[in-house]
């Protein structure tokens, strides 16, 4: 039965439905409404408890307590969500706990955990007002209440008030659900006692949801109207209709002009990107990283994040930056990195798009090292807690290392005639195409559809023959290798390249290319319409204005080559014998990105229709400005210390 509990009580049963009218005569003008109908009827494996926490400022907090039958002692596990607690605990109608709950909850409550959901404040069921990724307290936030002192708040009510738990707590999540995992971990309740941020929003402007590099995402705007819209659960949605997302932001010009046609340029989380576009402090004062590294690290603490990553592939390895060099044992941080997209870790992982893997590796993970991590630092159970494990994809193969990056910086130069190898070429040149705004580089095959969860999660995997044929995308390709080269980190884009316009944005990726021959058996993570494929290993985009600094955008001089050095995400990839490896280069992928009207303006969310123009670029290749791509490729010393995983 769903207990509704009063902040000072541990159980209130809740009156049958229909009992007001138990000996009333039913009659054709019988009211049919009824207020609310249990669905945990006697005979269910579980209890189920529905509280309101209070926070340290008065305001209630939603709650929901579920956990086996006969649990005793069990460790508690917290997930506090802006995505309605209330529907994250009823996935289906069932007397079965691991119904209800999501697939990666299972080992945990059929295990004797207690599980709980919370809606943070102002989002659904819970009271308070929502700020997005509210900053911590300090010089953005003088409330003195974060979602860190929510977090302990909350900790030190269940450990007080949950008495089938054992007093040791662990926190877990997703997306938005991993930047308040970390946000637990600032200032941690003493009961805190293992931290599993997956996939977490950590810096929008750098690599998070928001921008890339500067560059804007427009679906941020659609987020912004259903997570502010009423408390999340108001189903508002931009009425623009069906048909090729496309053609319907490019005939709205600027994103700022997108905004204003659709009505939606007051929501606050719109305002706060369009008059916010550069890194300035608005920004950079809310980089959890930073947080992060400004504190000791007391917590332990996994951090997880797909390797195709769609969303925030850019927070987790950034967070291990800021916390690996306080630990000194090795033994405290963790990063994985699975052959997943977002949130992947938490669903299916027999596949990805196109490719296949040697079985569930999402279940993989979360048998064998999520749930022990867990059970070591809440229950006191032996574990072997790698330092880094990730999962090598071409090779198909879990493995462990003891740092990250494994591999080290190797230059793949540009070259003449559209060649990639890793001789510095003889002589200098350039490569040059016409990138136009009227008819950017689409990100996906069209129509497309943003909001199509099929298209969206794989988009990072589609194979990049589609643009094969635009002019406006150039290049570079290896011969077929006659050995393996496996990767372990982030790829580093060392760019020399220069427009005809005053401003630019730059797309680089790194791709595999497989044989034109038949296609690889599957344990090489291929199905059948594999000849030929570009496999995208990372793909990422920089806004020319930013090129000398992030906070003080610059115009760009027409011809001048500049030096653009930038990240693409971690991946850890064996390119096999016969493969080749690209690098392509483009100036837009839309409308993934806002387009760069490549005219520099103040603020290109407010660009006028004149300010789009083609422009001439022009990538250096040789000489004191060779354009290069440097691989992060594992030598045999190195190789030595990466171990097979189980």
């Amino acid at each position: 039965m769903t207990l509704r509990l009063p902040l000072a009580a541990l159980a209130l049963s809740a009156a049958p439905i229909g009992l007001a009218h138990a000996q009333e005569r039913v009659t054709p003008m019988t009211p049919d409404v009824v207020a609310s109908y249990d669905q945990v009827r006697p005979e269910a494996d579980y209890i189920k408890r529905v509280v309101m926490v209070p926070m340290r400022d008065g305001t209630k907090l939603y709650t929901v307590i579920l956990m086996k039958k006969g649990t005793r002692n069990g460790p508690i596990l917290l997930s506090r969500t802006p995505y309605d607690a209330a529907g994250s605990t009823a996935r289906t109608a069932s007397q079965r706990l691991v119904d209800i709950l999501p697939v990666m909850d299972a080992e945990f409550v059929d295990d004797g955990y207690v599980r709980v959901y919370q809606d943070i404040r102002g989002m659904h069921h819970s009271e308070g007002t929502f700020v997005m990724t509210r900053p911590l307290s300090g010089p953005l936030n003088s409330t003195g209440i974060d979602e860190s002192t929510d977090a302990y708040d909350t900790i030190d009510w269940l450990v007080k008030n949950v008495p089938e738990g054992n007093g040791k707590v662990g926190v877990i999540g997703s997306s938005y659900l991993g930047f308040t995992t970390l946000m637990a971990e600032i200032n941690p309740h003493p009961a805190l006692k293992a931290a599993m941020p997956q996939s977490p929003m950590v810096d929008t402007w750098i690599g998070d949801d928001d921008f890339h590099n500067g560059a804007f995402r427009v679906g941020t705007l659609d987020y912004a109207v259903e997570m502010s819209t009423g408390h999340g659960d108001a189903g508002a949605k931009i009425a623009r209709g069906a048909g090729d997302d496309y053609t319907t932001y490019l005939n709205a010009g600027s994103i700022g002009d997108y905004a204003r046609k659709w009505g939606i340029e007051n929501y606050p989380t719109v305002r706060k990107v369009m008059e916010n576009p550069a890194y300035t402090d608005f920004w950079s004062l809310q980089a959890v990283d930073k947080w992060m590294a400004a504190r000791p690290l007391t917590v332990p603490t996994m951090l997880v994040v797909g390797q195709w990553d769609q969303e925030d592939s850019y927070g987790a390895p950034a967070v291990y930056d800021a916390l690996e060099p306080k630990d000194t044992g090795n033994n405290m941080v963790s990063l994985v990195i699975g052959p997943w997209r977002h949130s992947g870790v938490n669903h299916y992982g027999y596949d990805l798009g196109a490719l296949t893997f040697n079985g569930d590796t999402a279940l993989q993970f979360r048998q064998r090292y999520m749930k022990p991590f867990f059970d070591h630092y809440l229950r006191g159970a032996p574990a072997t807690i790698p330092p880094v494990l990730t999962y090598a994809t071409g090779a198909n193969r879990w493995e462990v290392s003891p740092k990250w990056p494994m591999g080290t910086p190797t230059p793949l130069y540009l070259g003449a005639n559209g060649a990639a190898s890793f001789d510095k070429p003889a002589a200098a040149g350039s490569t040059s195409y016409v990138s136009d705004p009227s008819s950017p580089v689409p990100f996906l095959p069209r129509p497309i559809d943003i909001g199509d969860g099929d298209q969206w999660k794989t988009w990072l995997v589609r194979d990049q023959r589609f643009v094969s044929g635009r002019p406006d995308v150039v290049s570079w390709q290896t011969g077929a290798l006659d050995k393996p080269v496996h990767i372990m980190g982030a790829p580093q884009v060392n760019l020399f390249a220069a427009t005809s316009g005053s401003d630019s944005d730059w797309v680089v990726k790194v791709i595999d290319v497989y044989p034109d021959t038949l296609p690889e058996p599957a344990s090489q993570g291929s199905k059948p319409a594999m000849t030929g494929y570009q496999l995208p290993l990372g793909i990422e985009i920089y806004r020319g204005r930013y090129v000398h600094e992030r906070a003080t955008p610059a115009k760009l001089t027409p011809g001048k080559v500049e030096n653009y050095r930038f990240a693409l995400p971690n991946v850890d990839h064996v390119f096999l014998p016969g493969h080749r490896i690209m690098v392509q280069v483009q100036s837009s992928l839309f409308p993934l990105y806002d387009r760069n009207p490549q005219t520099f303006v103040p603020n290109i969310f407010n660009a006028k229709p004149g300010d789009y123009k083609a422009a001439t670029q022009r990538v250096t290749w040789g000489g004191a400005q060779a354009s290069s791509v440097l691989l992060p490729i594992v030598d045999d010393a190195q190789a030595a210390q990466v171990t097979p995983a189980r």
